[in-house]
């Protein structure tokens, strides 16, 4: 990668954007496919048998639920034996993007094919075997629970991006002293970040004159001054992002005490691995139509009413289509290159710009799961290359390839 500003080539990097627990992920959706498959055909073939459209429409949606997995699974093969290729510019992370997108679209055919045939089968009734029909319907909630187990367990949170809204939970570092445990956390909910000293015994530890100083990797240092607020001490000047520093806490004695922050990663959309989280759409889906099979058959064989049966397809296909809309949309901002994280975005600028420099373009994209690429143009009127301002984003693990465009001016 070349800087033209500098005139220096930066070091050689790779290009291997793939989230951290790849292999891992690879392999429970490839043993999940053979169990998938032979309950599909069960469904359908049941489903015919016995005259449940619900079930034959559980076992069409389980069909689909078993090609998203063998696409999930060759796209993780895919990108892995190809991770190194140069031919893949910012590498193969995105490829599971792809395949989650492929399979958002034909979730979304099966849904309205569910929803034709249930409302064909509302208007012409048939009869239906409840004895036959109910047992493999609850056999196949049974393999979904499986699945999902085998998919998700001992993994994060692959569903929605849960954000960050103004409610931050405080980052809080402790220490013991002669004086006692001093707790130091940053506090941000709904407010500008300030720092909050408390201690077990205010008032020892908490006296008149107490500061703090951050010192950041790039060697920049603040000293911030305290207030009292009762129950705590609270700083006066706001923190800047990133929360990435060594703190320095002065006690009465003169002595300081440090305690290290980092800037840690939140779950947002570009942390999310979306080839898995397809696969769990499609298992938590057939889940949910399962449940309105049994349901819908049940209610069917008690009372009579054949329509519970369509009607529960016709609820199916409205959770399928839920889910798919959902994929849809976050798969496909990824493709286009949308701003995965609105957040970072701000922190970066706040970074920069923090030291007096300015920010005149900003394009930032995810180019796997968890591993984001950012091009920064900067004005400045120091003489800082681009290695500086790397060196400043250090402290943002998602950034995983920066490019940085240096213009300087001439002091006014």
């Amino acid at each position: 990668m070349n800087d033209p500003a500098s005139g220096r080539t930066a070091q050689p990097h790779g290009h291997v954007f793939l989230a951290a627990d790849h292999d891992r992920s690879e392999r429970r959706t490839w043993a999940v496919i053979a169990l998938c498959g032979a309950m599909m055909l069960a469904e359908i073939v049941g489903g015919l048998a016995f005259g449940s459209i619900a079930l034959v429409a559980d076992g069409l949606h389980m069909s689909t639920h078993a090609g998203a997995l063998l696409l999930a699974a060759l796209a993780y093969t895919y990108a892995r034996q190809h991770a190194n290729d140069a031919r893949f510019t910012f590498g193969t992370g995105k490829l599971g993007d792809l395949a989650g997108f492929t399979s958002a679209i034909v979730l979304a055919m099966i849904a309205l094919l569910i929803g034709y045939e249930s409302i064909v089968r509302l208007l012409e009734p048939v009869a239906i075997r409840f004895s036959e029909a109910i047992p493999i319907a609850c056999a196949g909630l049974a393999v979904n629970i499986a699945s999902a187990w085998l998919l998700s367990r001992g993994d994060h949170h692959h569903g929605p991006d849960r954000g960050h809204g103004n409610n931050h939970h405080p980052e809080s570092r402790s220490i013991t002293t002669n004086s006692g445990i001093l707790t130091l956390e940053i506090f941000e909910d709904g407010v500008p970040p300030r720092f909050r000293l408390f201690s077990g015994n205010a008032s020892d530890a908490l006296l008149e004159g107490t500061s703090i100083e951050t010192e950041r990797s790039d060697g920049t240092r603040q000293v911030f001054s305290m207030r009292d607020r009762g129950q705590y001490l609270e700083s006066i000047e706001e923190i800047p992002e990133p929360h990435a520093f060594t703190a320095r806490i002065r006690d009465r004695s003169g002595a300081h005490h440090a305690l290290v922050f980092e800037e840690h990663a939140h779950e947002t959309a570009a942390h999310r691995d979306n080839n898995l989280r397809a696969a769990l759409v499609h298992v938590a889906a057939d889940a949910a139509v399962s449940v309105l099979v049994i349901v819908g058959l049940v209610l069917a064989r008690i009372f009579g009413w054949l329509w519970m049966d369509a009607l529960a397809g016709i609820i199916g296909a409205f959770v399928i289509a839920n889910w798919s809309y959902g994929l849809i949309r976050d798969t496909g901002a990824i493709l286009l290159d949308m701003n995965p994280d609105r957040k970072l975005s701000e922190s970066l600028r706040n970074t920069i710009e923090g030291g007096g420099d300015r920010i005149t373009d900003v394009h930032l994209w995810r180019v796997g799961p968890g591993h984001v690429a950012a091009i920064i143009s900067v004005v400045t009127r120091e003489a800082r290359d681009p290695d500086f301002y790397r060196s400043k984003l250090k402290c943002f693990k998602s950034l995983s390839h920066v490019t940085v465009e240096v213009v300087r001016v001439q002091p006014i």
